[in-house]
């Protein structure tokens, strides 16, 4: 059996797992985790000059939200990882997925007549534009602004895919 915070990484990975498939995505998972990255998503064919368009993103999961003027406030990165995923320095775009979950494990997802329900909502952000921390700390937090107006869809994963943009 897993433990709480195994259960709840696994199903905000599983989360995003099923927004691919429903977008039409490959679902790319590095041999180690030893960039940052937990999920690769990419897109088959040509869009634009771009063939097989590709982003990667970290994946965090919350069960206690916290809101403040049209954007989450996640205060779950340390220093290293938020440099994992600032700057303009990377081949493939990077992004933060904030995958927010009930506290109780019982109700992340229910079946319904209609199909399955998946709770509660994802977000993401790119820190494309962020600074990098100088000589940055695993022990030390970096607030990040998550706009709750980036609500992570089929659709949306899809069009950062396809469209490689830093959003």
């Amino acid at each position: 059996m897993l433990d709480a915070k195994q259960h709840q990484g696994k199903f905000g990975e599983d989360y995003v797992r099923v927004l691919a498939s429903a977008a039409g995505l490959l679902v790319l998972k590095e041999d180690l985790d030893v960039d940052g990255i937990d999920l690769g998503f990419r897109a088959t064919g040509h869009y634009g000059r771009v063939f097989s368009p590709t982003i990667e993103a970290q994946i965090k999961t919350w069960s206690v939200p916290r809101q403040s003027s049209g954007n989450l406030i996640y205060r779950g990165l340390s220093e290293w990882q938020f440099n994992k995923l600032a700057g303009p320095d990377f081949s493939i775009p990077r992004f933060l997925f904030v995958i927010c979950v009930p506290p109780d494990s019982g109700s992340y997802a229910s079946s319904l007549t209609e199909g399955v329900l998946l709770r509660h909502l994802g977000y993401f952000v790119s820190l494309h534009a962020e600074q990098p921390i100088a000589n940055p700390d695993k022990n030390k937090k970096r607030p990040v602004r998550v706009p709750t107006a980036n609500v992570l869809t089929a659709a949306t994963l899809r069009r950062l895919t396809e469209t490689r943009s830093a959003w």
